[in-house]
């Protein structure tokens, strides 16, 4: 609170209601956050009765692609879109992946891996 008070003017904090403070997000959260996105995702395709499944490896992958100490696990959604919805999206339209089947994700040097094939961000 006394950085907050050095850096903001009182007539400026009295308007406030409440102010919280948060820590930094570590590289250890980022797998929970993961999860989360990842479970967005399985839900858009869940109408397509598609089924993703990580393994550890996609996850830290993905973790680790999204996470940036200064802005925390912001870049993680654009990185899931990028890296994993979009080729995704090709791969569904292209009529590899259809109603009814399960996607495995995984990881390797060069990237994800759906279904055995390295996959290319769009």
């Amino acid at each position: 609170m006394e950085v907050v008070r050095a850096a903001f003017r009182p007539e400026f904090l009295n308007r406030l209601d409440e102010i919280l403070l948060f820590h930094r997000l570590t590289r250890a959260q980022m797998t929970g956050i993961v999860d989360i996105q990842i479970a967005r995702l399985a839900a858009i395709l869940g109408d397509r009765k598609i089924t993703l499944t990580l393994d550890d490896a996609a996850r830290a992958w993905l973790a680790d692609r999204g996470y940036d100490p200064v802005y925390g696990a912001r870049p993680l959604k654009r990185v899931i879109q990028r890296e994993l919805q979009n080729p995704l999206a090709g791969l569904i339209l292209e009529g590899e992946v259809g109603d009814g089947d399960t996607v495995e994700v995984s990881a390797g040097a060069g990237g994800l891996i759906v279904n055995g094939e390295m996959v290319q961000a769009a």
